[in-house]
């Protein structure tokens, strides 16, 4: 396996407005919208560019949410924002398109956050699959 390095670049930036989230997306991927707005709900893909540091992303094991009764686990088996590449995601309810602007319901991010992608969300098919979770991650 060779180590080859990737270049992310932000396509749009998350704002929180008095009772409401917006994604601003850069003009030139305005294109990328067109018919987005016929989906109730996008997976949101961002940069956690407030814990880039070398010492976050040398973080290999976490206390999942922070809980000091949780085991220690690998972060690659939790939602920590500390790993080795910083890439979040969170489905979002999408309320509106307008132009070059995002209108969603909530999201786990902070002012300024860099989007790095949007996908829409198709519910998953698990007709016969069984899903397991550690006892940890119930309740969410």
């Amino acid at each position: 396996m060779t180590d080859r390095k990737f270049e992310i670049s932000a396509i749009g930036r998350v704002h929180h407005l008095q009772n409401q989230v917006q994604i601003e997306i850069r003009p030139q991927f305005g294109p990328a919208l067109e018919g987005l707005d016929q989906f109730s709900h996008i997976w949101v893909l961002y940069w956690f560019h407030e814990n880039d540091t070398p010492e976050k992303r040398a973080t290999l094991k976490v206390r999942p949410r922070r809980n000091p009764a949780n085991p220690v686990t690998g972060v690659f088996a939790t939602h920590s924002p500390a790993r080795p590449n910083l890439i979040a995601m969170t489905r979002c309810r999408l309320i509106s398109v307008e132009g070059l602007t995002l209108t969603v319901d909530a999201i786990d991010a902070r002012e300024g956050t860099p989007v790095i992608d949007i996908k829409s969300f198709f519910p998953p098919d698990l007709d016969d699959e069984e899903i397991h979770m550690p006892p940890w991650a119930h309740g969410r």
